[in-house]
């Protein structure tokens, strides 16, 4: 059997080898996911939000144990790993409550002789397929719903991250979940995204990942016309408008920009910043991002970890060589940038961008802060809007009119004001345009694994 072998990025070390799943291995876990879903969806939802706290009560318990494997297999600072970790509990945590407010209602008939009720039903077996980011939290904000629907659940984690995914559907199990409620699969993305659509058992599909796979997924999905959520793509504008905090905007940015390297789906990738402040303000982020410390995420004091590979490392040395063959300034050289070798980018806050640079037109995924000046807010706004993502999108400003100018007229679906962490898990997550559709989070994340039965009932 085909063997997968999980490196650490920060050493490129293989810390764990595990077996790929095979395709008829998958079809009986889902055909399991199946006959579990009929015993539950019958489990009353005060029982299923118990189970959902336990298993809470265990990623905390385990926080250190999962924070040091996603460090590990992902690379990230482990104090960013532990926060993740805290982030992938909230879910598990809103979801466990969310299970006992799935309302039904009653409607006025327009005759005495009748009566109207709608309730909701969880849809069925759920296929989900996760990234390499976020490895703890992108599972918990799928299964945490899906289980407080009343749903069963497979998951296929991203081969570069599987062991976070590993042990937190172990924690699930220990909590009391059924073990075929709540399942992994080791798979490529294209196999498992073939085999979850091509099924006849699985009625929805929730994906994580980049819009070119989205679309072959949503393609796959309309044969049986599954149910599918889609959090894809992100190239996130950031506007510094020219009344607002140039210290607080640096300190948000980094925030925003440099989480886990820059690979993150809603990490600023634009940098729109008045012409009035724009040196000031190129001059305090680049002072702060060339003072970020890059290592290994095990290393105490780290700011910044590796790029998941060398793949990723290559794309971004390619996007800032076009931006310096355009006009682009680096806050330091190229030859210090990859200094550390290996998997490791020192960041890099790169002015006189324009719009022709690929980097404004490319997700990076890499600690690269491109800023480009603008004179009239509205030409920030289109250059902003000029794109066919709608992920998340920042502005600073002190104007009350202003931001809510901006808020109305910017095409995303995530919006930060004065704000470079929105995500929540009691708020809904998603995208407009090719960014996907669907909510992830708050009262709206349940809805998509729940389907809606209306009952008109006449005289007896």
């Amino acid at each position: 059997m085909a063997k997968l072998e999980v490196l650490n990025p920060a050493t490129n070390d293989v810390i764990e080898t595990l077996e790929y799943t095979d395709e008829a291995t998958i079809n009986k876990q889902i055909e399991n996911a199946q006959k579990a879903f009929e015993s539950w969806r019958e489990v009353d939802a005060h029982t299923r939000s118990q189970k959902l706290w336990a298993w809470s009560k265990l990623i905390d318990e385990h926080k250190e144990e999962l924070a040091e494997l996603i460090t590990k297999e992902g690379g990230k600072p482990l104090k960013e790993a532990l926060g993740e970790v805290d982030y992938a509990r909230s879910y598990v945590d809103w979801y466990a409550e969310e299970a006992k407010r799935i309302y039904g209602r009653t409607i006025p008939a327009n005759t005495t002789s009748k009566k109207i009720i709608v309730q909701s039903f969880p849809v069925g077996v759920v296929g989900a397929i996760t990234p390499w980011n976020f490895p703890a939290a992108m599972i918990t904000r799928k299964m945490a719903p899906a289980l407080a629907a009343g749903c069963t659940i497979v998951c296929k984690p991203a081969v570069q991250t599987p062991l976070t995914t590993i042990r937190l559907v172990e924690l699930a199990h220990e909590a009391g979940i059924p073990e075929d409620a709540i399942q992994y699969v080791i798979a490529s993305g294209k196999d498992a995204g073939r085999i979850f659509t091509e099924s006849s058992i699985i009625q929805k599909i929730t994906f994580t990942g980049s819009t070119p796979v989205g679309k072959k997924l949503i393609e796959g999905a309309s044969s049986s016309v599954k149910n599918v959520t889609m959090e894809l793509g992100g190239l996130a504008p950031l506007i510094v408008h020219k009344d607002a905090d140039i210290d607080f905007a640096v300190d948000q940015t980094i925030a925003t920009k440099f989480r886990n390297a820059g690979q993150t789906c809603i990490c600023a990738n634009r940098i729109y910043v008045h012409e009035a402040i724009a040196s000031t303000y190129v001059e305090k982020l680049s002072q702060k991002v060339n003072a970020l410390k890059v290592g290994n995420g095990l290393d105490k004091g780290v700011d910044i970890g590796p790029l998941i590979n060398q793949k990723g490392v290559d794309k971004v040395i390619d996007q800032i060589k076009d931006a310096v063959s355009k006009g682009g300034k680096l806050s330091r050289s190229l030859e210090d940038i990859e200094s550390l070798g290996g998997n490791f980018l020192k960041p890099v806050v790169i002015s006189n961008v324009n719009q022709d640079m690929i980097i404004m037109h490319e997700e990076t995924f890499g600690p690269v802060a491109p800023v480009m000046s603008y004179s009239k807010l509205d030409d920030a706004i289109q250059y902003a809007n000029d794109t066919e993502f709608g992920l998340a999108a920042y502005f600073f400003t002190k104007d009350y009119a202003t931001g809510f100018y901006l808020y109305d007229n910017l095409d995303y679906g995530v919006i930060g004001w004065n704000d470079g962490g929105p995500s929540a898990a009691h708020a809904p997550f998603g995208g407009m345009k090719e960014s996907g559709y669907g909510r992830e989070g708050g009262i709206e994340g349940i809805q998509p694994y729940l389907e809606t039965k209306y009952l008109s009932i006449g005289n007896m």
